[in-house]
């Protein structure tokens, strides 16, 4: 680790806002991905538009979008943050077989939109699951993870495409 410090605690310990009103405002974007497994039958009816409770693939986008813009009221110690642009893609994967949610979070700001992205990606993800889970109660929700990450003090990140860590 290149920053051994955690910026959430002080020098006693205790939970803190981080101050960020020395930075400069950089554009910052965040790309943040999960996945949601399901039954092959499950998808199909995702995919064909048949969800009993409506659009499954719509309801989730906009989820994950009010997610992120929501995101200081759900994680502690996060900045309200003036979001420039969410955008939530859903891609369909039948060799899960279920859904692969890429969120995407961006600003021009003094702090970084990755816990925007993640809690974008993790509300899509849960919103697909309660939309299906009449037929499916087995769906799983997994690999939630920064993919990538742009601007700021430390630059650019990219996962490693190896980096995946699949529960056992």
């Amino acid at each position: 680790m290149s920053d051994t410090k955690l910026t959430h605690l002080d020098e006693t310990g205790a939970a803190n806002m981080v101050d960020v009103s020395d930075k400069a405002p950089t554009v910052r974007i965040a790309i943040a991905t999960a996945k949601v497994i399901m039954k092959p039958e499950t998808l199909a009816l995702i995919l064909g538009g048949n969800a009993k409770k409506g659009d499954v693939l719509a309801t989730a986008r906009i989820a994950g979008i009010m997610a992120a813009k929501r995101t200081h009221e759900l994680i502690p110690l996060c900045h309200p943050l003036a979001l420039s642009k969410v955008s939530i893609d859903i891609d369909a994967d039948h060799a899960l077989p279920g859904l692969v949610i890429t969120a995407t979070a961006k600003l021009t700001g003094q702090t970084g939109v990755e816990m925007e992205a993640l809690t974008a990606a993790s509300v899509a993800s849960l919103t697909v699951y309660d939309m299906a889970k009449a037929v499916d109660k087995g769906m799983t929700i997994g690999d939630i993870r920064l993919l990538e990450k742009m601007g700021g003090k430390s630059g650019h990140w990219q996962a490693d495409k190896s980096d995946t860590q699949e529960p056992n």
